[in-house]
């Protein structure tokens, strides 16, 4: 059973409408885009970067 835990993912996976915030008419984006991919992939927030999972982009974000 050890084993079944241990492969648990820590945290929740956000869902398409997590991604987006009506905005009047017009639906706004919450997470950046990627530089590399275009208009259709997200950046990932991490704890001290964003990154993108298809072609595996990073920003760093520094120390405040």
């Amino acid at each position: 059973m050890a084993a079944k835990e241990a492969a648990k993912k820590k945290g929740r996976a956000r869902s398409q409408s997590q991604l987006y915030q009506k905005d009047g008419d017009g639906v706004k984006r919450l997470n950046k885009t990627c530089p590399k991919c275009g208009p259709g992939m997200f950046l990932a927030k991490h704890k001290d970067r964003e990154t993108c999972g298809s072609c595996g982009y990073t920003e760093f974000h520094g120390k405040k």
